[in-house]
């Protein structure tokens, strides 16, 4: 049962979302020449590359079983997809912005007949009526932020990452519309019809987005120290413990946040652990 998965061709969800392929063991067999499609190692699973903007539509017609995109562009093609999970990447804002020297400083400055330009007209216009303002959405394709400053709107709805294109562009933000971050979404006929191998896909990448930030820590500890160890490295479900081929030797392991290794290595030190190793994880399922 043959699988399509819709990734971005270029700008910077396209190689992140390659990558997430790759660790969940999907990678492409061409990742140096990426055509319009792609095999990959296994042969029941293909990539198809295209724009971000189109991926909703493609997964919700079946072009392709599964993509990867922006939730601001699945809400604002307001298509019919199944979301399977958030890939923490991608992150971004969806917000109103406003010349730094405008008279609109917050949502009730905005006033009636106001200009928007946005690229997200559907996404813009059910957010201002919600907040019952009247304003005219102006759609544009690009260069957003210019708009104010040529008279073309009043104000911007843009997506922005860390805010700093809307500093250089002299733009203050209003309000955030949206929070969006990339999602694996599904065709909701695949979803049924190929659910299994759906489900396959779907735990390889959650695997991997579990495993983030996690290191396996590993060492050797006298049977008496046991238990301040114990205490000391709480794991995903507590530590596993088991006898060492030596008298009196307890070997340890458990799954900690990378942020806390530096402290507790030397904790675990200070205890009387030793051959302490500390490993990468790929994927925890």
């Amino acid at each position: 049962m043959q699988i399509r998965i819709a990734l971005p061709s270029k700008g910077r969800i396209s190689d992140p979302a390659v990558k997430l392929l790759e660790k969940a063991g999907i990678g492409l067999k061409d990742n140096i020449n990426r055509k319009l499609f792609s095999e990959t190692i296994d042969e029941d699973i293909s990539v198809m590359f295209t724009r971000a903007a189109d991926i909703p539509e493609f997964v919700a017609d079946g072009a392709a079983d599964l993509g990867m995109t922006g939730l601001d562009l699945i809400k604002e093609k307001k298509v019919n997809v199944e979301i399977l999970e958030d890939l923490n990447f991608g992150k971004a804002k969806l917000v109103l912005a406003a010349p730094e020297d405008s008279y609109i400083n917050n949502l009730s400055d905005i006033k009636y007949g106001s200009m928007v330009a946005t690229e997200f007209p559907n996404l813009t216009e059910k957010y201002l009526k919600t907040k019952g303002l009247l304003a005219k959405i102006v759609e544009l394709s690009g260069s957003t932020e210019i708009a104010p400053f040529i008279g073309v709107a009043d104000i911007i709805a843009d997506l922005t990452s860390t805010g700093t294109t809307l500093k250089m562009n002299h733009l203050k933000i209003i309000d955030i519309i949206l929070e969006s971050s990339i999602q694996l979404i599904a065709n909701k006929k695949s979803f049924q019809e190929k659910n299994k191998k759906i489900e396959a896909i779907r735990t390889g990448i959650k695997g991997v987005l579990d495993a983030e930030g996690k290191k396996l820590v590993m060492m050797n500890v006298s049977e008496k120290f046991l238990n301040d160890v114990k205490q000391a490295m709480p794991g995903l479900t507590g530590p596993t413990v088991s006898n060492v081929l030596s008298d009196g030797m307890m070997a340890v392991h458990a799954v900690v946040d990378e942020r806390d290794v530096f402290e507790l290595v030397n904790k675990l030190k200070n205890i009387g652990a030793r051959d302490i190793l500390v490993i990468p994880i790929e994927r925890i399922i």
